[in-house]
């Protein structure tokens, strides 16, 4: 399964250190089923979208599983992929970036021609193969379209991918210099969300997460004074404030680190997949180890 990690603490900026695998020795073991990519998106200090991608497979680049990535940002978007669709190449590697936004996704849509055919010309936003990047071009034109909300475009493409499309999850982050969305939807995978206070539960520590998979590992010192709120393919650690979202529902945290939560999509998919319908290599991709 693939994972996710976005975290914010707009207005500030704040370092923070990655280990997007964090276990080499671990994911050796576990040879083939290792990710597909990896991926680390944060903003500069003029708003601008940074993004370093990692298409091989972690067995096949040890030095690149191995190396810290310290970074400073108001919000940071990290993902390691498990391929469903689209080959091993950096135009198929999370997050995508369209019109200053970055976006990174676990799940599978099917039927990708009538999807390109909704995005009229936003296809042509699209570089990859993958139903992810084709997913956000759908959210970028309804944004386009509706003046520029974000949470309302969301809404609105993933309703139409589960009105007319095949669907087996469409959990999502996308983040901004100032703002965080995410989504989980349906009840296929969990996605966990995390309102931390400057400090932690305890008061004056910094933030360590580390996935329990050990594919994810991030650090901020500045987090020991500074609130922050992040969201989480699984908890990362034992802070009893981990909630689920709930399916369909949609996370908003602005500029402000005001978090706002509402289901959008109240039933599940038209066309919902289960994992026996997808083809071997997208089974995989979804499946939890």
């Amino acid at each position: 399964m693939c994972r996710l990690f976005g975290m914010t603490a707009a207005p500030q900026r704040v370092h923070a250190t990655f280990w997007l695998l964090e276990a080499p020795d671990s994911l050796a073991r576990q040879s083939r089923r290792e990710p597909d990519g990896t991926g680390l998106g944060t903003f500069a200090e003029d708003g601008t979208p940074v993004v370093e991608k990692q298409p091989l497979a972690a067995y096949r680049d040890e030095e690149f599983a191995r190396e810290a990535k310290q970074r400073e940002s108001t919000t940071f978007l990290a993902h390691i992929r498990y391929a469903s669709t689209g080959g091993l190449d950096p135009r198929n590697t999370h997050p995508f970036e369209q019109g200053g936004r970055l976006f990174a996704h676990n799940g599978v849509i099917q039927d990708l021609p009538a999807l390109e055919a909704e995005l009229g010309d936003h296809r042509d936003l699209v570089a990859g193969d993958t139903d992810s990047e084709r997913f956000f071009a759908l959210i970028t034109k309804h944004i386009d379209d509706n003046g520029g909300d974000v949470g309302a475009a969301i809404a609105t493409a993933a309703q139409w991918v589960a009105d007319n499309l095949p669907v087996y999850a469409i959990n999502l982050v996308l983040t901004t210099p100032t703002g965080l969305w995410a989504l989980r939807y349906p009840d296929t995978h969990y996605l966990f969300v995390l309102r931390r206070a400057a400090g932690g539960p305890h008061g004056g520590r910094h933030l360590e997460h580390a996935s329990a998979a050990g594919r994810i590992r991030a650090r901020s010192g500045d987090l020991s004074g500074c609130p922050a709120v992040v969201v989480a393919s699984e908890r990362m650690d034992e802070d009893p404030g981990w909630q689920p979202l709930r399916p369909g529902e949609l996370l908003h945290v602005d500029g402000d680190l005001v978090s706002t939560r509402r289901v959008v999509l109240e039933r599940p998919p038209q066309n919902l997949l289960t994992l026996h319908q997808l083809g071997k290599h997208a089974a995989a991709s979804q499946s939890g180890t």
